[in-house]
């Protein structure tokens, strides 16, 4: 499938919890520079024609309008973490402008996730402003949303699978520990891929900075960007000039231009 050119936005680069976090004043949570500041993990892709977003984070409002997004075609979703999904309701502004529904493309999973947690939404008496969802299930199937290609990539959050994506030559995973043989296959010749990296010490269900440059050598990818991450993993630039020359950080609001 031919992918066109694509602009990529991180919406959000930071954990569960966001950066700052509440209560804290660390270093990083108290930090003046705003590439510490990293609202729940989610990207923007977008054609000439086409607008989706990977996940629908708490903060999903915000980051559409931080963004000035007026059309949304779809959400693809990677796994029914809150922290991925807790924002779906507000696509119901772009529902109203649009004048139609909007296409959720989910693995079985986490279309049961939707289904209960928006139970309103798949309700048989609807009230008036609640989101209309055109739920679409996915496999590991490749599919297209619009004129974007979507090739979906199986990865491990400890024991629960979770989907990463692949947009032509852009990779994105988020919440990952370990990727078999077969899924890595699927992003050997990516020009860019975007990886989890939570923090530097080991952890149960995520992959640490150094665990996440070693995949990305291990995949000889040229370009790579790490998000999901932690207050716990230091400061942006200290981090940032630890890194191999390929290798970076992205922050909230960094747009990638592809193609």
């Amino acid at each position: 499938m031919t992918c066109p050119p694509l602009t990529i936005t991180f919406l959000g680069t930071g954990t569960s919890s966001g950066v700052p976090m509440i209560g804290c004043d660390c270093a990083v949570c108290t930090s003046p520079d705003k590439k510490d500041n990293r609202l729940r993990s989610s990207i923007l892709v977008q054609s000439a024609t086409t607008s989706l977003v990977v996940d629908t984070g708490p903060d999903f409002r915000y980051q559409m309008l931080r963004e000035k997004v007026k059309k949304l075609d779809a959400v693809v979703f990677t796994h029914p973490h809150r922290d991925h999904m807790a924002g779906l309701d507000d696509v119901r502004a772009f529902n109203f402008f649009q004048k139609k529904h909007i296409d959720i493309y989910a693995d079985s999973l986490m279309e049961a996730a939707v289904r209960r947690d928006f139970y309103y939404a798949f309700a048989d008496t609807k009230y008036p402003g609640i989101p209309e969802l055109n739920l679409i299930t996915i496999t590991d199937q490749p599919f297209m949303v619009g004129d974007i290609p979507v090739e979906p990539v199986k990865v491990w959050h400890m024991r629960m699978p979770v989907l990463g994506f692949r947009f032509g030559n852009f990779t994105y995973i988020t919440d990952a520990n370990r990727i078999e043989e077969e899924e890595k296959n699927k992003i050997r010749g990516s020009e860019i891929m975007v990886v989890n990296a939570l923090r530097k010490q080991s952890h149960i269900s995520h992959y640490t900075l150094g665990e996440a440059v070693d995949l990305v050598e291990e995949l000889r990818v040229p370009e790579a960007y790490f998000t999901h991450m932690s207050h716990q993993l230091g400061l942006h630039a200290d981090v940032e000039a630890e890194l191999p020359e390929h290798i970076h950080l992205a922050w909230d609001g960094l747009k990638l231009n592809l193609g």
